[in-house]
């Protein structure tokens, strides 16, 4: 499996937000970065909106 055709500041970034070394983000299989990509933009509108409700 080759590599994830991404720059390195985008590496850097999601490994970052996903809590997973860089190493095992550019050999992960694309569909399942997609996925934790799509369970993290769940987890921040779900926390976007809990705090809009709060103000």
């Amino acid at each position: 499996m080759k590599p994830l055709q991404i720059s390195p500041e985008t590496a850097i970034k999601l490994s970052e937000k996903l809590g997973v070394p860089i190493e095992n983000l550019m050999h992960m299989p694309q569909h399942i970065l997609m996925q934790k990509l799509a369970e993290l933009a769940k987890s921040e509108t779900a926390d976007a909106s809990g705090k809009k409700e709060e103000s």
